[in-house]
């Protein structure tokens, strides 16, 4: 991994999820769970400090878009953190970053999300009953929001993985190590 390039890749990523999020988009259609299993698999290597990253992302978004009620604000940071996690055990136990386990790790991101803040929306907000039903509800309420979840957290994790590939497999090529670049790409593929 050549460090410099990694490291602007990476404030790359940053600052585009960062702007992202103040701009106009669908609900919950945003880069940070993206952000945060990039963080898991490949920051985690150099250290695992990176793996705070999406939450620094967060912090200096919601410095525009404006806070909410702390506890709930607690678990989106926290379910953040936790899909940071869940890239770094990806790459543990996988050793790459393959397509379907990238997916897999996303969906996973996706629904951990989604259970986790609706839950805390239910217990905190005063929305719902604080009954099994007010939380069916909540849930049954957000399942708009869980559509748009899984398709950004699919798209920008797709954008930043492949692109972060395809700028590695270049940066290789051109070093004059035309394999090493060809089984990367086939690997990320497969």
């Amino acid at each position: 991994m050549n460090k410099k390039f990694f490291f602007v890749f990476l404030a790359g990523i940053v600052i585009f999820s960062i702007v992202v999020r103040l701009l106009p988009h669908a609900p919950n259609f945003t880069p940070i769970a993206a952000l945060a299993l990039f963080a898991g698999v490949y920051a985690s290597q150099v250290s695992k400090w990176y793996l705070f990253t999406p939450l620094g992302a967060m912090l200096v978004s919601d410095l525009f878009v404006g806070f909410y009620e702390p506890k709930t604000m607690a678990v989106v940071y926290a379910s953040f953190f936790a899909i940071a996690l869940i890239g770094l055990l990806a790459r543990m136990f996988v050793f790459e970053a393959k397509l379907q386990t990238l997916g897999l790790a996303a969906v996973s991101g996706s629904l951990l999300f989604y259970l986790t803040t609706n839950f805390a929306v239910w217990l905190f907000s005063g929305m719902y009953a604080s009954t099994f039903s007010g939380l069916m509800l909540s849930y049954t309420m957000a399942l708009p929001f869980l559509k748009f979840t899984l398709l950004g957290d699919l798209f920008y994790t797709a954008l930043f993985f492949g692109t972060y590939e395809f700028a590695t497999a270049f940066l290789t090529k051109k070093k004059g190590r035309h394999k090493a670049a060809f089984d990367r790409v086939t690997a990320f593929r497969s």
